[in-house]
């Protein structure tokens, strides 16, 4: 069955309140709401499908397109709003409690959402999320990552995502001169999501005031997940994760950069279906 599944097979749209979202769907059973991370191209289906097919022989998996990605509507500059995007997904699809799966970007709407609708989520799992607080063992200010991710922004070409994605990964072998022209292309399909994240001073805002005391109350079952030679978001931030979080568990990869979902697929998958499978909501 997993091998059927494709791009075009799984695309779906859903037009909400405020925004028309795509995202890929998959399987049944309890849902999962995959969140892709940031970065020109960027999509449900690029960061996800290597998950989706094999988590939804199990599970009804969605591998989101936030607003302003993908498929999804544009938004308009100082409009972003991915947690209520999430939401909104959720009442528009009558899916009353997902498991909420966020990598860096979307790991940050994964653990905003869980904070500002702990009814609507039964589980919280991110990879390389980042998390409010401040940086005692890495550097402080931007990471290598981010600003190579900005400078891609600015010239999607395949040569710079060569660059970005041999940041983003430790294992050389998955950065292919296929793939630096597949997000190449995927970025350059768009514009309008290009431009707008460039001109988005938002998006640079970091975590409102005393969000660690809300992490602190949350209820909902968590799963940290990182890569030890993460060059983006360093592996610091989910170990204050797992320090604020009440119900928290941290699983450090080793040999892994920012995309633990991709380098670490076979283990990711089993990591999460044991964790929905035995974590109680």
């Amino acid at each position: 069955m997993s091998e059927e599944l494709t791009q075009e097979s799984t695309s779906r749209f859903a037009n909400t309140s405020k925004w028309r979202i795509h995202y890929n769907e998959a399987g049944s059973g309890h849902p999962i709401v995959m969140l892709h991370g940031s970065g020109p191209g960027a999509t449900g289906w690029s960061n996800f499908h290597q998950n989706l097919k094999v988590l939804s022989a199990k599970y009804r998996v969605l591998a989101v397109d936030f607003p302003g990605w993908g498929q999804s509507d544009p938004v308009e500059p100082g409009t972003r709003d991915n947690t209520l995007a999430v939401k909104l997904l959720l009442d528009e699809l009558g899916i009353d409690k997902a498991a909420l799966i966020g990598n860096s970007m979307g790991g940050r709407a994964a653990i905003s959402s869980a904070v500002e609708y702990p009814e609507r989520t039964s589980h919280l799992i991110t990879m390389g999320a980042g998390c409010p607080g401040v940086n005692i063992y890495s550097a402080a200010g931007l990471s290598e990552g981010i600003k190579v991710l900005a400078e891609t922004y600015e010239d999607p070409s395949p040569a710079n995502f060569a660059r970005l994605l041999r940041i983003m990964l430790f294992d050389s072998s998955f950065a292919t001169e296929e793939l630096f022209r597949q997000r190449s292309e995927s970025a350059l399909a768009n514009r309008a999501h290009l431009e707008n994240w460039l001109k988005d001073k938002t998006l640079s805002a970091g975590w409102p005031a005393g969000y660690e005391a809300r992490l602190a109350q949350l209820a909902v079952p968590a799963l940290f997940m990182h890569g030890r030679d993460d060059r983006t978001v360093t592996m610091e931030h989910s170990l204050r994760l797992v320090s604020l979080v009440p119900k928290a568990t941290l699983i450090v990869f080793n040999n892994c950069g920012h995309w633990a979902q991709v380098e670490h697929a076979a283990k990711f998958n089993w990591l999460v279906d044991g964790f929905l499978s035995n974590q109680a909501a």
